[in-house]
């Protein structure tokens, strides 16, 4: 059986004053293809920035390998 190797729940990121992500889940299964599809302006690149730690999120929490990471 396959786990969750990324786990996202209710994550927020700004940029300064400016909100980018509001309430941002998601789960990255162990084996499996996935992807983030958006129109521009959507978050994708921000979901990457705050998963990566370039960006942190002000609220939620960020789980690799089930290990909090992030803010």
């Amino acid at each position: 059986m396959n786990e969750t190797i990324l786990s996202l729940r209710n994550v927020e990121s700004f940029y300064g004053p400016i909100q980018a992500l509001k309430g941002v889940g998601l789960s990255i299964i162990e084996g499996k293809i996935t992807t983030i599809l958006g129109a521009n302006g959507a978050g994708k690149s921000t979901i990457l920035k705050t998963i990566s730690g370039i960006l942190w999120p002000r609220k939620g929490k960020i789980e690799y390998k089930g290990k909090s990471i992030g803010g």
